[in-house]
């Protein structure tokens, strides 16, 4: 045995202390540390993004932070601009044959509605188609109002086929009012 007393030669019944972590421990142990501070600080930025998204999302039952639906979403949007009107004889417009039949869909359609007025401006392809929508129009009036609600719908003004546009062509004489210029 030695004479100073060295680690081995500790009494029986009295333990050793632990030895100091050489260098390959001390790397797991700065390692584990850095790994639970990242995970620490990727909690920190996962709380701040749900905070910008407007926090967490709602569990099983539905709630006020949950997405709404696209109709619902567009109901809400007509009923704040008030837009429902507007929107009520845009589809109107999209079902014309349904509301008018199809035989006089193939002559007549829908140009307009002035929501003001309340008139629904119509154009037919022949004058012959004009004049009979013309004595359809307070049926056709009755019937829409009674799809879209009363009063939507006051008047229609049929008009018949528009001329060919005016073309001129590419000589022209400045100051001339067209062909009736020439003779006399």
């Amino acid at each position: 045995m030695s004479e100073q007393g060295g680690p081995d030669d500790a009494p029986r019944g009295v333990r050793k202390a632990a030895p100091e972590p050489s260098g390959v421990d001390l790397a797991r142990v700065a390692l584990r540390a850095a790994k639970e501070a990242a995970r620490a600080r990727g909690d920190v930025a996962q709380q701040k993004k749900q905070a910008r998204r407007g926090g967490l999302r709602s569990g099983a039952r539905g709630d006020r932070r949950d997405p709404m639906a696209l109709g619902a979403a567009i109901n809400r949007l007509l009923t704040e601009r008030g837009w429902e009107a507007p929107a009520a004889v845009g589809g109107v417009m999209g079902r014309w044959p349904e509301i008018v039949g199809e035989d006089v869909a193939k002559h007549c359609e829908p140009e307009r509605y002035d929501e003001d007025e309340r008139v629904l401006v119509v154009r037919c392809d022949s004058t012959a188609w004009a004049t009979n929508l013309r004595l359809l129009a307070p049926t056709l009036v009755a019937r829409l109002n009674e799809d879209l609600g009363h009063g939507t719908v006051r008047l229609i003004k049929v008009n018949g086929p528009g001329g060919p546009a005016r073309r001129y062509g590419p000589l022209r004489a400045p100051g001339s009012t067209g062909p009736g210029d020439t003779y006399g």
